[in-house]
């Protein structure tokens, strides 16, 4: 159902200034908060990322989510493309 909602909003967005977009973009940013299985594929390559009451950003220009995770007990930074990256929510 989100996802449903964020593709209205991005379709709704096509003939909106580059100011309008950039706040409705902001506004995805906040929709990607919760619960999330990242999943990043690369060849045979696949890496998976759980985040729990986490939050992934994205900056569609450059093409990549942004996002921290616990790892060990730390917090690591991950940077991923978005052209072979799936979010799922859990």
């Amino acid at each position: 159902m989100r996802l449903l909602l964020l593709v209205a909003v991005l379709l709704l967005s096509v003939g909106c200034s580059e100011e309008q977009q950039n706040k409705i973009s902001r506004f995805g940013v906040s929709w990607l908060e919760g619960d999330y299985k990242v999943t990043f594929y690369e060849g045979s390559h696949k890496k998976e990322w759980l985040l729990l009451d986490g939050k992934v950003t994205s900056d569609p220009q450059k093409g990549y989510y942004f996002f921290w995770v616990k790892v060990g007990g730390k917090s690591k930074y991950v940077q991923v493309p978005i052209s072979r990256t799936t979010i799922e929510e859990i």
